[in-house]
């Protein structure tokens, strides 16, 4: 297989962030995606928000699957560390690299097949176990590597490439994410820009579990009428409940947004998610009513995007195991061994 590689030699007047890097330096290898993927755009937002927070690229850890979605990590943060797993394992790989080095952060990549099919099972105990990470699941609602047949996210009634009317109830991710306890739920659409960085900034920043469902049109099989995943069908049908921004810490607050009630959600690394309600009856901190909103808005064939539930107490499987500060990778044979006497403590409070 050959790669075109990009130029490693940047024109010096790049602009640099607080950590002395370009935007150039969070981008990958060259996509070999369709031209006007979907996933490009995600590709495009989540550099954008990694260079914008200041991170630093090798403290990232960036796993996915099979799909192809799970192709994405090629395409940005070639710094940092990538691990592609099997079909539907990214969560439980990832998990185990966030119990053994608490440090990184953690962004998963996945796809509706990888997720919503294959994957079901890791993706709902990834959300209840509310591990610390970024999971972003990029929703075509076809499997594009196999010729455009439906996943399990794909709306009754929607019809394919074909003409083939889908008869099968969709698994809807961000409703199961709700009620399994993820503490930070999104929904966006891969050509909204402007609302998907701030959202993959949030996602980033937040103590928890937090998930975002990107609507991806994929332009060689689900982009037709008649299609619920398409450019067109998506732009039409978009409700958006709020339009955000996310503020570092530190830096002056200012906002450009129409008058309206602001929430200000304050992450634990001390930075801000500003949250603009545009819908006054609707409450970001409400998990049962952002279920009740979004089923509501589905049954009038509306997509809703924006921030639909944050928990700004939320803690992670760390919290929740009790595990030590220092990352268990770190931890010498003193502390992983601590010899017989204590070993023979530990049996006898079994027995």
């Amino acid at each position: 297989m050959t790669f075109i590689a990009k130029p490693i030699l940047h024109h010096p007047s790049l602009t640099r962030n607080k950590v002395g890097f370009t935007r150039r330096d969070y981008e990958g290898r060259i996509s070999t995606l369709c031209a006007g993927c979907g996933h490009d755009s995600i590709s495009a937002a989540i550099v954008q928000a990694c260079w914008e927070l200041d991170i630093e690229p090798h403290r990232v850890a960036k796993l996915s699957g099979i799909g192809c979605s799970s192709k994405t990590p090629d395409y940005f943060l070639g710094a940092s560390h990538g691990f592609n797993t099997v079909h539907g394992r990214m969560p439980s790989v990832l998990t185990g690299a966030n119990l053994t080095n608490r440090d990184l952060l953690y962004l998963g990549v996945s796809g509706d097949g990888d997720s919503a099919s294959i994957g079901l099972g890791q993706f709902a105990n990834a959300m209840r176990r509310n591990v610390r990470m970024t999971y972003i699941v990029e929703n075509n609602g076809v499997y594009g590597l196999t010729k455009g047949q439906f996943s399990a996210t794909a709306d009754q009634g929607s019809k394919s490439k074909k003409g083939v009317i889908n008869h099968d109830s969709p698994i809807d991710l961000v409703g199961l994410a709700l009620q399994l306890g993820a503490t930070y739920v999104a929904r966006s659409f891969s050509g909204d820009k402007a609302q998907l960085v701030p959202l993959i900034k949030g996602a980033m920043s937040h103590s928890g579990a937090a998930f975002i469902d990107v609507i991806s049109p994929c332009v060689t099989f689900n982009n037709h009428k008649g299609s619920t995943k398409s450019y067109d069908y998506v732009r039409e049908h978009n409700e958006a409940v709020s339009r955000i921004d996310f503020i570092s810490t530190h830096e002056e607050i200012t906002t450009s947004y129409a008058p309206g009630e602001l929430v200000e959600v304050e992450q634990h690394d001390g930075s801000t998610l500003r949250l603009r309600k545009l819908h006054e009856d609707y409450d970001p901190s409400d998990r049962y009513g952002a279920l009740a909103y979004i089923s509501k808005h589905h049954a009038q064939g509306e997509v809703v995007t924006g921030l639909l539930y944050i928990d700004p107490e939320a803690t992670d499987l760390h919290a929740a195991l009790h595990t030590c500060a220092t990352p268990l990778n770190a931890l010498d044979e003193s502390l992983l061994c601590p010899g017989t006497e204590a070993l023979a403590k530990l049996n006898a409070s079994l027995r």
